[in-house]
């Protein structure tokens, strides 16, 4: 019997260009609120034109649902363009600042770890360094793996921003 793959729960990435206005994050951010959808992340930001920003949004939901997400974005004023991006066709990346245990005794082990994950350490105290690590979450999940063998004192992490692979290009006038 054939599953209907509409109603299965997937990882999502939206892109949704926006007028640079106040209340446009709210507005957009309402929409899920209301709609009962959780935001798995939301990173808004500048882009090569004045006065538009990209919002890179993550959502777990279904094919159905992100339809239906899709078309109420479309109805807000203030979004220009809506596009779901194809984990194929797309380079998504996260950033992730790291405070670990680090003293004279494992400071070099750390920072050993952290250079085979292409990791920079940006700073250091007598007993802790910070990390910084951008990639795909699954990278960053292992390098939070190897990094808790040491002691994670602190960690942050950005939402994910994406982009099309290739000549493809996502913008007003596109």
């Amino acid at each position: 019997m054939a599953r209907d793959r509409r109603n299965e729960q997937t990882r999502n990435i939206l892109s949704v260009l926006v007028q640079d206005i106040d209340g446009v994050i709210t507005r957009v951010t309402a929409l899920f609120t209301r709609r009962g959808y959780n935001l798995v992340s939301l990173v808004s930001a500048k882009t090569e034109t004045e006065g538009i920003n990209r919002l890179t949004i993550v959502v777990d939901a279904s094919e159905y649902h992100i339809e239906q997400i899709t078309k109420q974005l479309h109805k807000l004023v203030q979004v220009l363009k809506v596009a779901r991006l194809d984990d194929d066709t797309t380079i998504a990346r996260s950033l992730m600042l790291v405070k670990v245990r680090a003293d004279n005794s494992n400071r070099a082990q750390v920072v050993d770890a952290a250079n085979i994950f292409r990791a920079r350490v940006i700073d250091v105290a007598p007993e802790s360094v910070v990390i910084e690590a951008t990639g795909a979450p699954a990278k960053l999940r292992a390098f939070l793996d190897v990094m808790e063998t040491f002691g994670v004192l602190e960690l942050v992490k950005s939402g994910q921003v994406a982009l099309h692979r290739g000549p493809k290009t996502f913008s007003t006038s596109a």
